[in-house]
């Protein structure tokens, strides 16, 4: 890496950490307030008539996938959100026009991404305890599907913010795609206690990995293996990093 593109990675990220601390009642905010609800809901009142999964009470075995989806949505948000408002300013040309590279563009709104995901997710654990007692089974792979995960959505919101229009166009994926996906995804439920064809359903659905690769990494019970998971969110990590670079290198984030 050059100098100069050094400091415009520095710079860049430093500017979207900022962006979502300045607004922290937009961005940090909302999630540990949902998560509180969900838990006084699914896990107090809901949980206990449930009773065990897995051989965990039924707040433990949720905790790892609300702590999860936080980090899904605050990761994807603030990237689409982000982009989307340097495009709509017309900021985007002077970042085109000047030596940034298109691969330190989308490093420095990634590494925001990931950023306010991990900490999103953080603070939600922290409000967990206030609710359960939460295990640590494997250390890495907890590590690494956040990590990736966080990667993952970050990289989905810039392509989805390159190819937005308007403001309706960002809330677009995530009402309608993203919530049903993960809501879908097993965090209120083992894949094991629904039919065989739902059971076969539920693996094309990416965020079922995710939340099964973090859920061994706590409780180290898991409906798929955690293998499988982890290189199946990484091999979607590539496969969107090159996408987006691609889209950035051929500017369409320009034209659309």
């Amino acid at each position: 890496m050059t100098h100069l593109n050094w400091i415009a990675l520095s710079t860049l990220t430093r500017r979207e950490v900022m962006r979502f601390f300045r607004i922290w009642t937009q961005t940090l905010l909302p999630s540990p307030v949902s998560m509180v609800l969900y838990f006084v809901i699914f896990g107090g009142l809901i949980g206990p008539r449930i009773g065990v999964i897995d051989g965990y009470r039924y707040i433990e075995y949720i905790a790892p996938g609300l702590i999860m989806m936080a980090v899904i949505n605050n990761a994807y948000a603030n990237v689409v959100a982000s982009f989307f408002g340097t495009k709509f300013q017309r900021n985007i040309e002077e970042m085109y026009v000047s030596p940034m590279s298109s691969w330190v563009i989308m490093l420095g709104f990634m590494i925001g991404g990931v950023a306010r995901g991990c900490l999103v997710g953080l603070i939600v654990t922290c409000v967990a305890l206030f609710f359960t007692k939460l295990h640590v089974h494997n250390m890495a792979v907890i590590f690494f599907s956040v990590l990736l995960t966080a990667m993952l959505f970050s990289l989905a919101g810039l392509i989805n913010a390159i190819f937005s229009k308007k403001f309706d166009d960002i809330s677009i994926i995530p009402t309608f795609v993203l919530t049903p996906l993960t809501y879908l995804g097993g965090v209120f439920y083992s894949m094991h206690m629904l039919s065989p064809f739902w059971q076969k359903l539920s693996h094309l659905n990416p965020i079922l990995y995710m939340v099964n690769a973090f859920r061994y990494g706590m409780l180290g019970v898991s409906d798929v293996p955690v293998e499988i998971s982890l290189i199946f969110i990484g091999a979607c990590c590539v496969i969107l990093y090159f996408w987006t670079w691609y889209l950035l290198e051929e500017g369409t984030a320009m034209k659309s």
